[in-house]
């Protein structure tokens, strides 16, 4: 039975990467380093899934009415330095079930893509520390620094469309934990566009951008996919 689903695009961070929101405690405590007081659930609001020199941007503007381009760029510069120092000693995990349906996607011969709004460097930090490797776990890496226009423009993944001559978004399936997410897959055509709750957004939260589904668990995914294939039986 052909499966009408080619590729499904994860986000990292929250979705199928569990790394305790270190990158959005960075985000906080390089902003506020610079004599301001955020909160963290400000920085995952107007943050997360965003290019993290863009969130640094939307955080400071937003909460802080401080539109320096200037000041973000050095706030940004500070946060890359202390999240490598994070990452050096970080326990990250894989979110439940992300291998077992890795896996699954590979029986059912349906791509696994990765991408996310942090930088190709660390990226692929995060996965030589859970030993995912491209071609065995997932098939493509696309980062924020591989295109012109960040979320919630579609570029990341039309970029992997692309690389593997998938024509329409109708065979792909965006998952991810932020609202910016499904404003991606939803600007780039995907069939369906699917939040889950395991990172920066709430269930409430996601609801807000009307996601086509909300899962709590990524293998929740298995039978969303199986269905498609049975409606093309």
């Amino acid at each position: 039975m052909e499966n009408k689903i080619k590729m499904v695009v994860f986000d990292m961070a929250g979705t199928t990467v569990d790394e305790n929101n270190v990158v959005y405690k960075t985000v906080q405590k390089a902003i506020n380093q610079f004599g301001f007081d955020v909160t963290l659930d400000q920085v995952l609001e107007q943050g997360a899934g965003k290019e993290k020199l863009q969130a640094i941007k939307s955080v400071l503007s937003t909460y802080v009415d401080n539109t320096d381009a200037e000041l973000a760029e050095t706030i940004y510069q500070v946060f890359i330095g202390e999240l490598a120092e994070a990452y050096s000693t970080l326990e990250i995990l894989p979110q439940p079930n992300a291998v077992e349906v890795f896996s699954a996607l590979m029986e059912r011969n349906i791509l696994t893509v990765l991408n996310t709004g942090y930088n190709r460097e660390t990226a692929e930090t995060i996965l030589t520390k859970l030993g995912w490797e491209e071609g065995r776990e997932f098939d493509a890496l696309v980062t924020a620094t591989d295109v012109a226009k960040n979320r919630p423009n579609p570029d990341m993944i039309v970029y992997a469309m692309d690389d593997f001559s998938i024509e329409n978004g109708e065979s792909v399936i965006k998952v991810g934990d932020s609202i910016i997410d499904i404003e991606e897959g939803r600007n780039a055509g995907c069939i369906a566009c699917i939040g889950i709750t395991t990172g920066a957004h709430t269930r409430e939260q996601l609801e807000t951008t009307s996601p086509d589904y909300i899962i709590d668990n990524l293998i929740e995914l298995v039978s969303i996919i199986d269905a498609y294939s049975t409606e093309n039986a």
